[in-house]
């Protein structure tokens, strides 16, 4: 194998459980991307106009925001996990299987709601237990992690695709002009942006035809596995209730004798009774009571806070890029033809999964620190070529694939790094995680106003301020982590540069 027996045997030792929090994030992928492409055809469902039905984009991202906020409470026992993660995959499955049968737009906005607090919970859990897990290991596994998850958004569009309607799927004496419109129309949807499409004739009253409702059933049948996966890990750790008189690890003691060296064993009571500083992956409002802040440096919070910045400007590029890329290459000056402008956003998205399989290989022989750095360089000079060469059709499909590439990594990178330089304590998994989610919703919608009134250019523009941003605030979280406090000697056991008893054997923590 490309990596080392030690990594190797740590990864078969929690063989079930990574798997099983690969694929819950492959259910959260599923999930996010689907809503784009089918929003035409669920306007029709609710007979709602396009203001409207972009009302339910804000209630899901809204809602994931406020899921991964809350994801925290949950991560206290392994069992708290594991339920919250069996309940939010099996509410993603009965959402995809609930939304053909809403039929007003208000009802759709609040099935939405629901998947999005599903999987707000499902991405702050599964990344908090893979870094519990492996911690200065964790890099190569959350890379892979976010490969599923962009697996999953780039199959659910490719399921839904086949049941779009070809015309309007409402019919009335109206539809003929909107129905040749309406491949334009629905890529340039994005959330509370439908730009300026408000002169395009879409009937709210007709006949609804429209074969959608298929493509939701089968997106369920698919992630139905997924909690069948956390629920036989529940099983297995005898944590259903029926099952719950007996415990036992997921490693035999044979095999803990095997992989854990006698020098580094240390007596659990030990290991337990060692203080925690500032908390340690708690909710962002655990991390926010005052009790955590005693003894901590401002090296401390300044590497939360930065490392946040750096995903609320990367993960806002991918939602601000990936909304607006489409509308941006249809107008003047490049008027590139609208089905050719479509193939931008799927190939953005395709190189950002090919990116984050690339990077599961990369980041076992490269430090998360190197891998962030090269991400937000490239994203600079990327928006900088993409502005010089504006006028060039080629280069913006090539532009689109580098930034895809450069963008895929940042998120697990920037996780892997700032959980390193807190020693694995700090609530860096909490406050990144929602840090990303801010800046997904917020910078899209900035944008969106932004071109409304300034044109086009500015997308360019306003991606090259974000990636400078991006930049600067990486080279402040470098200078920080430099003057960050090396940890004490008497805790230099528990540190990642050893493994601790309690870390490093490969049991969960109840």
């Amino acid at each position: 194998m490309w990596w080392d027996e030690r990594v190797s045997a740590r990864f078969r030792r929690n063989l079930q459980p990574t798997l099983t929090y690969w694929s819950v994030f492959f259910s959260f992928g599923l999930c996010i991307a689907f809503l784009g492409p089918t929003l035409l055809d669920l306007r029709c469902q609710t007979q709602s106009s396009l203001s409207q039905i972009t009302w339910v984009f804000f209630s899901q991202q809204f809602c994931l925001l406020l899921g991964s906020c809350l994801g925290g409470v949950f991560k206290r026992t392994l069992a708290q996990s594991l339920f919250a993660l069996f309940a939010s995959s099996l509410a993603i499955s009965l959402v995809f299987a609930i939304i053909p049968l809403c039929h007003n737009v208000v009802v759709l906005a609040v099935v939405m709601a629901v998947a999005g607090l599903a999987m707000g919970c499902i991405d702050t859990i599964s990344n908090m237990q893979l870094v519990k897990i492996y911690q200065k290991d964790s890099a190569i596994f959350l890379q892979a992690l976010h490969f599923f998850v962009g697996f999953g958004a780039l199959l659910s569009p490719l399921i839904a695709d086949p049941f779009l309607s070809d015309t309007n799927c409402i019919l009335s004496n109206s539809t003929a002009n909107a129905s040749s419109n309406l491949p334009h129309i629905r890529k340039s949807l994005v959330p509370h942006h439908p730009g300026n499409l408000s002169h395009y004739d879409l009937p709210m009253k007709g006949m609804v035809v429209t074969r959608v409702s298929y493509a939701f059933w089968i997106m369920a049948l698919i992630n139905l596995p997924v909690p069948i996966a956390v629920f036989f890990l529940l099983y297995k750790e005898r944590m259903v209730p029926c099952f719950s008189s007996s415990s036992h690890p997921l490693l035999s003691a044979d095999e803990l004798a095997m992989e854990t060296r006698p020098a580094e064993k240390e007596d659990l009571s030990t290991a337990v009774q060692r203080p925690r500083a500032a908390g340690g992956h708690d909710d962002l409002f655990s991390c926010c009571q005052s009790k955590n802040f005693r003894g901590a440096s401002y090296t401390y919070f300044a590497v939360h806070i930065t490392g946040a910045l750096v995903l609320f400007m990367t993960d806002g590029i991918v939602g601000e890029y990936s909304g607006f890329v489409y509308s941006y290459a249809v107008e003047e000056p490049l008027s590139v033809v609208h089905k050719v402008a479509g193939y931008l956003p799927s190939l953005f998205w395709g190189f950002i999964t090919l990116g984050r399989l690339i990077s599961i290989p990369v980041s076992y022989r490269m430090k998360p620190a190197t891998m962030v750095f090269i991400n937000v360089v490239g994203v600079l000079v990327t928006f900088l070529l993409l502005l010089i060469f504006s006028s060039s059709v080629v280069f913006l499909f090539v532009g689109t694939a580098s930034l895809g590439l450069f963008l895929s990594s940042t998120f697990p990178s920037m996780l892997a790094y700032t959980e390193d330089i807190l020693q694995y304590r700090g609530c860096a998994t909490t406050v990144l995680v929602t840090g990303a989610g801010i800046g997904e919703m917020v910078l899209q919608l900035l944008v969106g106003s932004i071109i409304h009134d300034q044109g086009s250019y500015s997308f360019l523009v306003c991606g090259m301020i974000f990636g400078g941003l991006a930049f600067t605030f990486y080279a402040l979280l470098v200078f920080f982590h430099r003057m960050y406090p090396k940890p004490s000697s008497d805790m230099d056991d528990a540190s990642p540069d050893k493994p601790a008893a309690m870390d490093d054997t490969g049991q969960y923590q109840r």
